[in-house]
């Protein structure tokens, strides 16, 4: 076990420094491997070769996975950075996967939305704790809720009728991640009445939402003619 000095107490479930110190939260990973698993399934099922952008973001949310699981099992500084830097690849990977297989935007033009977004995303932060302080950023995530959202909605709008159906897909998982993030904001104001927490049911459903995002790319790169 890692000094106690760099322990790390987040979470209302964890009362105690160890490998189960928050059980739930913990095993609830699991369902970011199961939707993982599922994607990787769909994928494996393909007639024709499945190009390694579309592979990425169900391999990238396994990772994501296997990060928060290892920061909920040893709550030490090393693994909370490795499951924030998890999270982060997969929203900037995801950003340009969006851009080139919604749009068909050219990879050597998609990969710039990655450095827009970074921008947009510390200028949309420091708004948020401008206007209504730190808890207005929901924990950092607020730039990537927002920045779902108008992607839902620019896919809805913008691409031809054969496409647009997938922001919808996109739009619920804005839907979704609203409704985790309002949970996981909950978590330590409702340690006095729910001990165990509500973080782990930020995990499920932030697995529905990176799910939705994966099946999004998989879907649009079904209906692209092969070359």
């Amino acid at each position: 076990m890692a000094a106690m000095s760099e322990y790390v107490d987040l979470y209302c479930e964890r009362l105690a420094p160890g490998l189960f110190g928050e059980p739930l939260n913990l095993f609830s990973n699991l369902a970011f491997l199961v939707a993982s698993g599922l994607l990787l399934w769909l994928l494996a099922g393909q007639v024709r070769p499945v190009p390694f952008s579309v592979w990425l973001l169900p391999v990238l949310l396994g990772v994501v996975g296997l990060a928060s699981a290892a920061f909920h099992a040893f709550a030490t500084r090393a693994t909370s950075a490795a499951d924030s830097t998890a999270i982060a690849v997969f929203i900037l990977v995801a950003v340009v996967t969006l851009v080139h297989w919604m749009w068909g935007v050219r990879w050597r033009w998609a990969w710039l939305a990655a450095p827009v977004y970074l921008v947009l995303s510390v200028g949309i932060g420091a708004l948020a704790q401008w206007l209504g302080g730190e808890r207005a950023t929901l924990g950092g995530y607020l730039p990537a809720l927002v920045g779902l959202a108008l992607f839902g909605l620019a896919v809805r709008l913008t691409t031809p009728a054969s496409v647009a159906g997938f922001g919808n897909l996109l739009l619920a998982a804005t839907g979704v991640f609203a409704v985790s993030l309002a949970l996981r904001t909950a978590d330590l104001p409702l340690c006095a009445t729910a001990p165990v927490g509500t973080h782990f049911v930020w995990h499920v459903l932030n697995a529905v939402v990176l799910f939705l995002v994966g099946y999004a790319v998989l879907r649009r790169w079904q209906r692209t003619p092969p070359r």
